[in-house]
């Protein structure tokens, strides 16, 4: 990690290969986490602001911001661009080639999966994004496999597969990208969809997002699609749209003790990883000096407790 910097109880961290994370000071919080993907030729950075904003909000929240691999987009010239997918035009046709975009959205399942290997169930994670960020966090999200449970018991070994949404699904000034070949998966219809976008967004214009909503509802049996639009706003974010955001935030992800992840036993950490939780907590003043591993891990048991 090259960077930290703590917020409202929340620690901002910059991994090496662009991905933000905006987490709880105290990684034994978290109940929830929320991944949101910029735009075309932005990166992380562009929206951890926003992270952090939210994060006040919602104390036991995880914000993760991947940054979009550097491709060239057909749309501007061929340059090379922070980019999910190729963009070949804004027209429904060209919208068709989305070259990339099954690379992007294999980085977000495993995105998804990795938050749910510490514990936290599907409905405990929210996709978002930003225009072409938001398109991938719609594709991606209604099309997530089936989660398969096998039970190992004294008697016969059984497998369960189970099919369980998102807690939801947030895309501004986005779309549907690559109609022809999206479907949602059976299960999953009635995860909750917040689309905002501004009525006079000059490139994501308001009749894809009417499309994409009625494509999804009328084509695919999408139940749950909220399409909001805001008077006067171009290819942007306004303060109202933030505030719906944020409203829908705490419906689909209400506080809930019981699904706090499940965190490594600091008596089965390496020193290193020790260091590091220490670190990231904001401790490393109270360890100074400390020269057994016993030190380190009282020291991180007792904050995970709330005890300091």
């Amino acid at each position: 990690m090259s960077s930290r910097s703590s917020t409202h109880g929340h620690v901002t961290t910059r991994q090496g290969d662009g991905t933000i994370l905006v987490s709880p000071r105290n990684e034994a919080d978290q109940s929830a986490s929320i991944i949101i993907c910029h735009g075309l030729g932005d990166t992380a950075e562009g929206f951890v602001d926003v992270a952090e904003q939210l994060s006040s909000q919602l104390p036991y929240a995880k914000f993760i911001l991947p940054t979009a691999p550097t491709q060239k987009v057909t749309m501007n010239m061929g340059m090379a661009m922070p980019s999910w997918y190729d963009i070949v035009g804004l027209d429904k046709r060209s919208n068709e080639f989305c070259k990339g975009i099954d690379d992007s959205q294999a980085k977000l399942t495993h995105l998804i999966n990795s938050e749910m290997e510490l514990g936290l169930p599907r409905n405990r994670i929210v996709l978002a994004g930003f225009s072409q960020g938001g398109a991938l966090s719609l594709y991606t999200g209604m099309q997530l496999s089936s989660s398969t449970t096998t039970n190992n018991g004294d008697a016969d070994t059984t497998t369960s597969t189970t099919i369980t949404p998102l807690a939801g699904i947030i895309l501004l000034s986005g779309y549907l990208p690559h109609a022809s070949a999206f479907h949602i998966t059976p299960g999953l219809e009635n995860t909750p969809i917040f689309h905002g976008h501004g009525t006079l967004d000059p490139l994501v214009k308001l009749e894809a997002a009417n499309e994409s909503r009625s494509t999804l509802i009328e084509q695919h049996g999408a139940t749950n699609y909220t399409l909001k639009t805001y008077q006067g706003l171009a290819h942007s974010i306004n303060p109202q749209e933030l505030a719906d955001v944020l409203d829908f935030l705490h419906k689909v992800l209400p506080p809930n003790e019981e699904c706090k992840i499940k965190l490594k036993d600091p008596r089965q950490m390496s020193i290193k990883e020790l260091k590091a939780a220490i670190g990231k907590a904001g401790l490393g003043n109270r360890a100074v000096g400390f020269m057994e591993k016993r030190e380190f891990v009282e020291l991180l048991q007792l904050f995970r407790q709330g005890k300091l």
